[in-house]
């Protein structure tokens, strides 16, 4: 585990500096996930020249956070955020050895850029390896994930007691319970286990039959990776919701959203209403009224 740990490390500061440039943007993404749009649409067309509404982009989206909150609004959720990101990174590792999982790929993960021809086996073991270390990582930093997304969420409602980090968490266990830290994290597993197995899948029969070099097979799992993620994206706005739903915050009861009793209501829900792919597009946003909206 010690070169693993020793690489975690090395790259934490980095994934520290582009997490804090990045949340602004991230923070108007949860809103837009939640079904929070303040600005009202204006008429345009698309990119065929059709009519439609269109609705701010994102960078229209940060500059109402803030002209509401200022500068520093704009980092609201940044610290537990900072703390999820920080515990999955030191503790994964440590957490697999500690409940007996037997992961020899952690140590010496098969090589699988390579110019010789694809062994199913290889793929097999570091799926193995990603999905186990991926889950574990998920389930360590869904607790600060979902003081984050509530933190976040108060904007909506202006609820005081989410102003803080401390104070999250104080209002987290006050309304749920040890459980609340927990919400979302299903649909959050299950979409993050989807994308790395297709993942796998579609790697091995890409570099099998159509990519023949090593230097080209470093860009297959990224790029796949990256077209798997927008199949799966539905699971992250859901585990989004969740997080929320039912919570003493306004952004999670009606009529800002409806009573979700599972996940699986409110994936039916946001699939019906066509609001399961909100917050993918941050530039070009088009409006389609939901049944059950914010008001």
């Amino acid at each position: 585990m010690d070169e693993i740990e020793k690489e975690r490390i090395a790259a934490l500061p980095s994934q520290i500096l582009v997490t804090t440039i990045c949340h602004p943007m991230e923070y108007a993404k949860v809103l837009i996930q939640l079904g929070y749009e303040p600005l009202a649409p204006r008429r345009s067309t698309t990119l065929f020249g059709r009519p439609a509404m269109i609705l701010p982009n994102v960078f229209q989206y940060i500059k109402y956070i803030k002209a509401s909150d200022g500068f520093f609004g704009c980092y609201r959720g940044l610290s537990a955020r900072m703390l999820g990101l920080i515990a999955a990174s030191q503790l994964t590792s440590k957490v697999i050895v500690a409940v007996g999982i037997d992961l020899p790929e952690i140590n010496d993960p098969p090589n699988i850029v390579t110019d010789d021809e694809p062994k199913v086996e290889d793929y097999i073991k570091l799926g193995r390896r990603d999905m186990i270390m991926q889950t574990v990582a998920v389930v360590i930093a869904h607790p600060f994930h979902v003081v984050s997304v509530r933190m976040m969420a108060s904007f909506i409602g202006k609820e005081e007691h989410y102003s803080s980090l401390l104070g999250a968490i104080v209002s987290i266990y006050k309304d749920d319970g040890i459980l609340g830290f927990l919400h979302g994290l299903i649909p959050k597993v299950l979409g993050d286990l989807t994308c790395l197995a297709v993942t796998g899948v579609l790697a091995y029969y890409v570099n099998k039959y159509f990519v023949k070099t090593k230097d080209l097979r470093y860009y297959t799992i990224p790029l796949l990776t990256f077209i798997t993620s927008t199949i799966t994206y539905p699971m992250v706005v859901v585990s989004t919701c969740m997080a929320v739903a039912g919570s003493s915050l306004k952004a999670g009861n009606p009529p800002a959203m409806p009573n979700y009793p599972s996940w699986q209501v409110c994936w039916r829900d946001l699939m019906r209403n066509k609001q399961h792919k909100r917050g993918s597009s941050l530039i070009f946003r088009y409006y389609i009224a939901p049944i059950s909206a914010f008001q």
